[in-house]
């Protein structure tokens, strides 16, 4: 019933570079994954920070065989599949698992609000049926705050019984630590693996028996997250959690994805990767200053920013 171990600890939702043209940028995409899996952080690709609902079916599979043909460990890939259309969600789920990653991360149909426990497991119920295959490993992505659809612990445990195979996890982005502690509670102890949403609940999601986190942040704050997540029995484990919780806090003073963005293209010298594609915008320039000024006073560099300059990518 668990997933494989490369998926435990830190994992990001990695952002979606763009062209001028508004086109994903693939080669911006492989520099920044290889960089990611160099920090010892996952590749949680096309999350809520990818701006993957943005993104069309097809963009979505081009990038990820853009990254496995780029020889990217599939082993350490949690590709979102997740989506409105049952159909979508069938075919970028098989295809993720055709190709042989890890797992998926799997949003619930979003845009009809107050759906049943009954809807929802029919929904879920339709793609592990559909994609019938024995290698699917599907983590509950838990969103409230954006879905405004929620997985209720009954509906989890209706799917474990019915599917123990396919149901390994889940990512819990409630914003809530009483939701997360419930799920390790009553489900870890099983295999179940939880991951909290954001590295804040890092250390206390992996003292209580949970699996690590999926964060916007490990595309910017990537080793030193990946290194509470293997260290966190340290006795300097709680000053590292300080630490993270202070750079996730001058992220969290913008527009998150936008401020990652500016970051790295502020970082890297790529212009680039300040480009998000609408409806969201990219920071103006006064909050391009603000961001780039509390980050210099926390002394805080991008680890791999220097891989991810244009320049990089004739030295791969």
């Amino acid at each position: 019933m668990t997933s494989p171990h490369t998926l435990k600890g830190a994992l990001s939702p990695v952002l979606t570079p763009f062209n001028e043209d508004g086109s994903p940028s693939p080669e911006r995409f492989i520099r920044h994954c290889r960089a990611l899996l160099n920090d010892d952080v996952g590749l949680a690709v096309f999350g809520t920070n990818s701006e993957a609902n943005s993104l069309t079916v097809a963009e979505k599979r081009g990038l990820l065989d853009a990254l496995l043909e780029a020889g990217l460990p599939a082993a350490r890939m949690m590709p979102g599949t997740g989506a409105c259309a049952l159909p979508d969600a069938i075919e970028l789920t098989r295809h993720a698992v055709s190709n042989g990653c890890a797992g998926v991360l799997m949003l619930p149909p979003f845009y009809y609000k107050g759906v049943s426990d009954e809807g929802l497991f029919r929904a879920y119920a339709g793609v592990i049926e559909a994609v019938g295959d024995a290698r699917l490993r599907i983590y509950l992505y838990h969103i409230p705050p954006v879905a405004q659809v929620g997985l209720s612990l009954s509906l989890i445990e209706r799917l474990l019984k019915a599917y123990p195979g396919a149901i390994a996890g889940i990512k819990d982005s409630s914003g809530d630590w009483s939701n997360t502690a419930a799920l390790i509670d009553a489900f870890s102890a099983s295999g179940f693996e939880v991951f909290a949403g954001s590295e804040t609940f890092l250390l206390r999601t992996l003292q209580a028996g949970g699996a690590g986190c999926i964060t916007a942040t490990g595309n910017v704050n990537a080793a030193a997250i990946a290194r509470l997540a293997r260290d966190w029995k340290a006795v300097d484990a709680p000053a590292q959690q300080r630490r993270l919780d202070e750079t996730r806090g001058v992220f969290q003073r913008f527009p998150m994805i936008a401020a990652m963005k500016a970051a790295i293209a502020w970082q890297s010298g790529d212009e680039g990767w300040a480009t998000l594609r609408a409806p969201l915008v990219e920071l103006d320039p006064v909050q391009r200053a603000q961001l780039e000024s509390a980050l210099t006073a926390l002394g805080f560099r991008i680890p791999h920013a220097a891989d991810l300059a244009a320049s990089a990518e004739a030295a791969h």
